[in-house]
């Protein structure tokens, strides 16, 4: 099993180029199951949950053609196969996102229930109460979801709680249902935007992304399009970290500050100075950044997928922070990896108080999920001495070449077995 091995006490300089961002990527890929016509996508990011997303829709009958690009297409002319195995959905909760799809234009699908998450519950009730009240069957048969139905119709959707799958998995199903689908409560990230312009390039009618109300619409098919897929906002907040922490200057091509205005915010107030283009953002602070404290909450709030990194820069900063983590119930796992590196950090309930020590010590440590991993590998970054990241399988589903990307900018990292 591969682990990081990191020599830390280098700050960071130096230009790197952000991949396409993988929570947009794996709906748009299956949004491919909704025409029979050829989905070019470009701007894919290489990642080990793109890989297992191909691999689903090529088991279920889609045509998948890479090209040297970081492009993809597919082609769903032929499913044989309506169905999502527990194989392939246990290593991936993404894999949901095949149900709305499958049942608007094939009338039927069977996926398996995800099952456990590490950093917390993720239910699917709320695309299962959607897809019922636009008219589908839904049944639970041994650990299968099973849905059909003739047409979906439109309908108006109150979602419960704000869910990004979820509305991404009803904003599909809707393209291809009879009459107007009105989701309210519905996710606003920049993401659910991303896979509406996708589904409009395809012929559908969706108007209100980015709020908290989202319009479908219906038509009767979708048909080719070729899309390219935005920056990965967690990715460039990452980096962007990482400088921070390092006392470094980095930066960032092919990204986007208008997608991250809240951590930007807290990168600011945290000491660093911010320069931003329309394609590119550059971060310097040099010296020991200021504690921030920061609250998780769906978009535009502080996001959740940056609160791990957040809780690293607290650790080294000058003062004291709170950190509030309000959308999953078990995402502080990697504070007792940090402590292990001495971090003064203590945590109750969803909240944790960190005090900011001057120096971290290297140790081998374990990553746990794939934000805490990045978080690990920053604490590497700017710790005295050498670090060793185990299970590193988690940072290579979100993060594209980690360990290339921070050699580009300095520093002394290598993949070991």
């Amino acid at each position: 099993m591969h682990k990081l091995r990191i020599e830390g006490g280098v700050p960071l300089a130096g230009e790197v180029r952000i991949s396409g961002a993988k929570n947009a990527a794996l709906p748009i890929l299956c949004a491919s199951l909704l025409t029979a016509e050829p989905l070019f996508v470009e701007n894919i990011p290489h990642l080990r949950d793109v890989t297992t997303t191909l691999g689903l829709l090529a088991q279920m009958g889609v045509g998948v053609s890479l090209d040297e690009k970081l492009g993809v297409e597919l082609t769903a002319r032929d499913l044989t196969r309506l169905v999502a195995p527990y194989e392939l959905v246990k290593t991936m909760r993404a894999s949901i996102l095949v149900l709305g799809p499958l049942l608007a234009r094939k009338g039927y699908a069977q996926v398996s229930l995800p099952g456990g998450c590490a950093i917390g519950l993720r239910p699917v009730d709320q695309h299962i109460k959607g897809l019922q009240a636009m008219g589908a069957e839904i049944s639970l048969e041994h650990g299968f979801i099973v849905a059909k139905a003739a047409r979906l119709r439109g309908t108006r959707i109150v979602m419960d709680l704000v869910t990004v799958t979820g509305t991404e998995n009803l904003m599909m199903a809707a393209t291809l249902a009879e009459g107007v689908t009105v989701l309210e409560n519905a996710a606003r990230e920049p993401e659910v935007v991303d896979l509406a312009r996708c589904l409009n390039a395809m012929g559908a009618r969706i108007s209100g992304a980015g709020s908290d109300v989202i319009t479908i619409e219906g038509v009767p098919r979708l048909h080719s399009a070729r899309h390219r897929v935005m920056p990965d906002r967690i990715e460039t907040g990452t980096y962007l970290t990482a400088a921070a922490v390092t006392g470094g200057r980095v930066r960032l091509r092919e990204t986007r500050g208008d997608i991250l205005d809240a951590v930007l915010a807290k990168l600011a107030e945290a000491g660093a100075r911010i320069d931003k283009g329309a394609d590119w953002i550059e971060l310097t602070l040099p010296g020991r950044p200021r504690a921030v404290s920061v609250r998780t909450a769906p978009y535009p709030g502080f996001p959740t997928d940056m609160q791990a990194q957040f809780m690293l820069l607290n650790a080294v900063a000058e003062g004291t922070a709170v950190v509030t983590e309000t959308v999953f119930e078990n995402r502080f796992m990697h504070v007792q990896e940090l402590k292990r590196m001495g971090a003064d950090i203590e945590v109750e309930g969803n909240t944790a108080v960190v005090r900011g020590v001057p120096r971290l010590s290297g140790a081998h440590v374990m990553a746990t999920d794939l934000r805490a991993s990045a978080c690990l590998v920053l604490a590497g970054l700017v710790a005295e001495g050498e670090t060793v990241v185990d299970r590193i399988y988690h940072i290579d589903r979100g993060y594209e070449c980690i360990e290339e990307k921070l050699t580009q900018l300095g520093a002394r990292i290598w993949r070991v077995n």
